[in-house]
């Protein structure tokens, strides 16, 4: 077992990782863990040993839901795992203005088990290049949930349930995860 601690090279592999995430989001600050100091260095230390896995099982996902277009239709999409600060107050972003377009998912704030779901979200939002849930959205969330397995959204553009299609449940400690709490990864 290693020691948690800021000298590691697990730990300066977490920094590095935050960093590298940190440049892909138009607000850094939108990832804050190492602001937190109970729970920096165990975060770190887990991300620098656990990332590889972790972002693995997201690229499966990923590629299931390029799967669902032709290779023609596809963009160029990346996919990382990242712990969002508190305040952001999301699951998942995509970033449609960097090359290549980015999901960032905080797989901290959902279980395994629903991975898929929020990066299905995300991968719409990533196809059509802009953050908007409008009607050609629910068209495009419709066909992946088609292709996925999970249930078809509402085509109604009044129907806000669409901002969180295809439902997963939340976590009730999202840091729990990046702090390496019993968290069990399957591979999809």
């Amino acid at each position: 077992m290693t020691i948690a601690s800021e000298h590691t090279e697990a730990y300066q592999a977490g920094i590095t990782y935050l960093n590298k995430v940190r440049s892909v989001l138009p607000d850094p600050q939108m990832v804050d863990v190492t602001r937190n100091l109970r729970d920096r260095v165990s975060i770190c230390n887990w991300i620098g040993r656990q990332i590889e896995t972790v972002n693995r099982s997201l690229q499966v996902h990923l590629m299931a839901c390029h799967e669902c277009f032709n290779p023609a239709d596809r963009r160029s999409i990346q996919i990382l795992a990242v712990p969002f600060a508190t305040s952001v107050q999301l699951d998942g972003f995509c970033n449609i203005n960097a090359e290549p377009t980015t999901i960032l998912v905080d797989v901290g704030r959902v279980a395994p088990v629903d991975w898929l779901a929020l990066v299905a979200h995300e991968y719409a939002h990533a196809h059509l290049g802009y953050p908007g849930h409008d009607r050609q959205y629910a068209q495009v969330l419709s066909h992946l949930c088609l292709g996925l397995g999970f249930a078809q959204p509402s085509l109604t553009p009044v129907d806000r349930s669409i901002y969180c299609w295809p439902p997963y449940s939340p976590t009730i400690d999202p840091l729990a995860w990046w702090r390496g709490e019993g968290n069990r990864l399957t591979t999809p």
